[in-house]
């Protein structure tokens, strides 16, 4: 049943090509939003928490400061109104998952910037 699902899932669903990201890294997603009739481009940047799942059914959790208040949006992978994802800076954290940097302000609240080889 489970590769029967699988073999669905790489048929149909419509892949996008996506850079690579984890978490730690700060991305721009750009997504499309519909308002009556008018569609428009709007962009979200801020900080990987987590990805999760796999396949067609990965999402990811992305995190910004909106003043004071953090903000936190989930995106599907293969949601239909993504545009395109941008890398900005490449972050290192030694987990998968960052929930720590929700409790953290200010200067703590920095990751450090991977180096590319």
């Amino acid at each position: 049943m489970e590769s029967l699902i699988k073999f669905v899932q790489d048929e149909f669903v419509t892949k996008k090509d996506f850079p690579e990201f984890s978490a730690g890294d700060t991305i721009t997603v750009y997504y499309e939003i519909k308002e009556g009739a008018k569609t428009r481009t709007q962009f979200y940047r801020g900080v990987v928490i987590q990805k999760k799942g796999s396949g067609s059914l990965q999402t990811f959790t992305i995190r910004k400061m909106s003043g004071t208040v953090g903000v936190e949006r989930i995106f599907p992978i293969n949601l239909p109104a993504l545009q395109k994802i941008e890398v900005n800076k490449r972050g290192k954290v030694r987990r998968a998952r960052i929930f720590y940097f929700r409790n953290l302000t200010g200067k703590k609240a920095r990751i450090k910037e991977r180096r590319m080889k």
